[in-house]
């Protein structure tokens, strides 16, 4: 059997030994790779025993856990920022010009959304048109009988009617605010008698008013409402599927203007269309942590995690090579023990990193504040409360 390779008691420049290159150029990285190596063999026994590993495999290692720790950071990141991060540009680096921020961004355009539905403002356009009503007749289809579209021509309008959405109807009654006798005319209601009786008439100036409570007002305006629903024909409508039926049976010729949209246009809204922006997971424009902007807590957990990326890789060249003969005998090696205790350290370093940055996401840090305000809220309320006598 030929001579497995051990590790030689140092590594060889750094530069031009690891994988990828992701951190060749950090000169932090460079001068911790072979200390991280030489502290890996150590823990695997170095000296003592012999460790079949050379320092291209603990500068994988070494890189791999930097990598690890900078993807975990940005799993992070993204689903914390993801609403913030919507609609930005992809081709920055957000590792440092990205800083928190609020979601407004994304909550208008949401508002937006439904501004549009209702009519209260939005992206997209709401066109009008109008149709001729006649004498007698009070049913309507709105998408075949436009007399002409205000915008856009009415054959444009007839000949795309699977493409519309009728959204508003301009058939209603004179606002009841139009027949209300004005308070502070003194009229319609008697109040000049109240001002009589208050003693108010004969002062100057020769006009005076009676101030009433704002529900004054709506009441009688519900009032009108009310008398025109049940005493006359009041104007109304209903529409099914734009098809339209008015309330009253018109008695003459008149129009009826209406607003549309165009489905199309609520499918082609903001952000949505475009390229070269964030949409989702896949493409936030997070990119690797330098090693030399890490702190010295991630840099310990990096360290912890090179060693058991280097114990498994260990692990496996041992089982490789399970027994190894001597003189007179043969030594088992603990190959399949390393893999697995490695499997293990790995697990719960991710889990430890996760709980980590978990606790200092924004809704963690606003429940501690709670619990915070909470306990002094608590404490405070033991402290006895001066009675003050004036």
């Amino acid at each position: 059997m030929a001579d497995i390779p051990k590790w030689p008691g140092s590594g060889s420049a750094v530069v031009g030994n690891t994988p990828f290159a992701f951190y060749d150029t950090d000169t932090t990285f460079q001068t911790q790779a072979p200390q991280v190596a030489n502290w890996c063999a150590r823990r695997l026994g170095y000296p003592i025993v012999d460790v079949e590993l050379q320092d291209l495999q603990f500068y994988a290692a070494f890189e791999e856990a930097v990598t690890e720790y900078s993807a975990q950071v940005h799993q992070f990141n993204i689903r914390q920022n993801m609403m913030k991060l919507q609609g930005s540009p992809t081709g920055s680096n957000l590792n440092s010009t990205f800083v928190g921020g609020g979601e407004v961004n994304n909550l208008v355009t949401l508002a937006q959304d439904y501004g549009s539905e209702v009519g209260v403002g939005g992206s997209v356009d709401y066109k009008k048109a109008y149709i001729t009503v006649g004498s007698g007749s009070q049913e309507y289809d709105l998408l075949s009988h436009p007399s002409s579209s205000i915008s856009g021509s009415a054959s444009t309008f007839i000949n795309n009617q699977s493409n519309v959405e009728v959204k508003r109807v301009y058939h209603n009654v004179d606002p009841a605010i139009t027949r209300y006798y004005d308070p502070f005319a003194l009229t319609g209601t008697g109040y000049r008698n109240l001002i009589d009786d208050f003693g108010f008439g004969s002062y100057s100036p020769a006009v005076n008013f009676v101030m009433y409570p704002i529900y004054e007002d709506l009441l009688r305006i519900q009032a009108i409402e009310l008398n025109d629903t049940v005493r006359r024909s009041a104007f109304t409508f209903k529409l099914i599927n734009n098809k339209l039926t008015v309330f009253p049976i018109p008695q003459t010729t008149f129009r009826i203007y209406f607003d549309y949209i165009e489905k199309d246009d609520r499918s082609n809204i903001g952000a949505r269309s475009q390229g070269g922006v964030v949409s989702d997971y896949s493409n936030a424009p997070y990119q690797n942590i330098s090693y030399s902007d890490i702190n010295d807590v991630g840099k310990q957990w990096i360290r912890k995690y090179t060693l058991a990326i280097a114990k498994e890789v260990l692990g496996a060249v041992r089982e490789k090579y399970s027994s190894v003969p001597i003189p007179g005998s043969e030594v088992s090696l603990d190959g399949a023990a390393l893999r697995a205790e490695a499997v293990s350290e790995k697990e719960a370093l991710v889990e430890q990193l996760r709980e980590n940055l978990e606790e200092t996401s924004r809704r963690r840090q606003m429940e501690i504040e709670e619990e915070i305000s909470e306990k002094m809220n608590n404490q405070l309320s033991r402290i006895p409360t001066p009675i003050i006598i004036g």
